[in-house]
């Protein structure tokens, strides 16, 4: 990210309204206590300090936090989530599970069924950040995290969801910019 385009994003995000801005992290992570955290927090002098509020507030994040935030997220292979997106959380998706977009019948019969095995196994849907990851890749992971206590899946599919707020945050500053020039 440049440092102009940055700024101007984050000139943006620090100006706006709150119930506009909670719309927009909305998008990032589905969690109303990390949203409200963050609103709390800005302004943000740096894309580096909004990051770092954003990892404090996801510290005291508790289990029904998480699984709220997960419910913002498709299942992997899978183009809705269970609550509505907005148009602009559906596309990140859409790109972050790009290599399982056009994958066979047997693959994706295989991930449906490792899905409905996690939740079952542990009552949310399995979040991955998928970004970068080809298909084959996702189903492994799902399926070696199956064999996991449920005190230590909710650490790493909480470690996983920081990730993806991370993503989905610089994507939203560069985003809030692009449309501040148009």
């Amino acid at each position: 990210m440049t440092e102009p385009t940055v700024h101007a994003g984050l000139a943006r995000l620090n100006a706006m309204p709150q119930a506009e801005l909670a719309e927009h992290l909305r998008e990032c992570c589905g969690s109303v206590h990390w949203m409200e955290q963050m609103i709390a927090r800005r302004p943000f002098a740096s894309t580096d300090s909004m990051l770092a509020a954003s990892d404090d507030a996801c510290r005291v994040l508790t289990r029904e936090d998480w699984i709220e935030a997960f419910e913002h997220h498709p299942r992997l292979g899978e183009s809705q989530a269970s609550v509505p997106q907005g148009a602009r959380s559906r596309a990140w998706s859409e790109k972050e599970q790009a290599s399982l977009a056009d994958v066979g019948t047997e693959l994706r019969s295989a991930l449906a069924a490792a899905n409905r095995a996690y939740e079952q196994r542990f009552g949310y849907i399995c979040i991955i950040c998928a970004s970068g990851r080809d298909s084959e890749e996702l189903l492994a992971i799902t399926r070696a995290r199956l064999g996991n206590a449920p005190n230590i899946e909710l650490r790493i599919a909480a470690e996983e969801q920081r990730k993806i707020t991370r993503l989905r945050l610089q994507k939203l500053v560069l985003d809030l910019a692009a449309e501040a020039q148009a």
